[in-house]
């Protein structure tokens, strides 16, 4: 179980670590520093939807293997959806509340093309922008470490969304591009995300990588299927001037 396996890890680390926040049945959502505690600090989320809990393993790699820049790693910002779809539905991306905490951000939030009101696997908003734990967890801990950029790691398709509403760092994309081999692109359609909310209420540059190729099934259950994003954090960190 994945949610035991990160608990465990971040039991037994000895750097720098603390708990954001619960999920709705109570979980903890651990993150842990890596790199300098000095400097601009950066921010990466992973398994955000219970399916892809296979980026926890990924983040969990991110950390034995750290930047020297200093971060701070969020492996499952999602555990009860990531144990939802392990144990019941392997599909299942929404919280324990059946609310998608990736359309839960307040940044043009309901506007998204696929978002409804429905609770269920995938695409709910919720009541309000930060009705869920888990999503008020994740803002109130970015705006405390105030980072100068944040990753959001996805499984699947081989992409890289950079923009929205108008805002974003291109520039950076192409770094993780460059590392990742993966394509550059703007999503159309889309609202509510991580990634929208800290380019548009927080103006940092912000980046979704879908890792994995698109020929892939939901959930990825082997990290070597992800083998592309293993330097995506280093090679940004070292690279990134701005």
């Amino acid at each position: 179980m994945i949610y035991n396996e990160v608990l465990k890890f971040y039991k037994n680390y000895k750097g720098r670590k603390c708990v954001i926040g619960y999920s709705f049945e109570g979980r903890p959502i651990p993150a842990m520093h890596v790199g300098s505690l000095f400097g601009r600090q950066y921010i990466a989320v992973y398994a955000i939807h219970g399916r892809e809990w296979i980026t926890a393993r990924l983040a969990l790699r991110h950390i034995k293997k750290p930047t020297q820049e200093g971060g701070w790693i969020i492996p499952l910002a999602n555990p009860d959806g990531a144990i939802f779809s392990q144990t019941l539905l392997p599909m299942w991306k929404a919280n324990a509340r059946g609310v998608d905490l990736n359309v839960n951000f307040d940044a043009d939030w309901g506007t998204g093309r696929l978002n409804t009101r429905t609770r269920g696997a995938q695409n709910c908003i919720g009541d309000k922008p930060f009705s869920e734990s888990e999503s008020l967890a994740l803002a109130r801990f970015t705006q405390k470490i105030r980072p100068y950029v944040t990753f959001s790691f996805h499984t699947k398709g081989g992409e890289i969304y950079w923009e929205f509403g108008g805002g974003g760092d291109e520039d950076g994309a192409r770094l993780l591009a460059q590392s990742t081999g993966y394509a550059v692109k703007k999503i159309v359609g889309s609202a509510g995300g991580y990634k929208d909310w800290c380019i548009q209420k927080l103006g940092i540059p912000a980046y979704t990588i879908e890792c994995g190729s698109d020929d892939l099934s939901h959930p990825i259950k082997q990290l070597r299927h992800l083998k592309s994003c293993f330097g995506a954090l280093r090679y940004f960190t070292e690279n990134y001037e701005k």
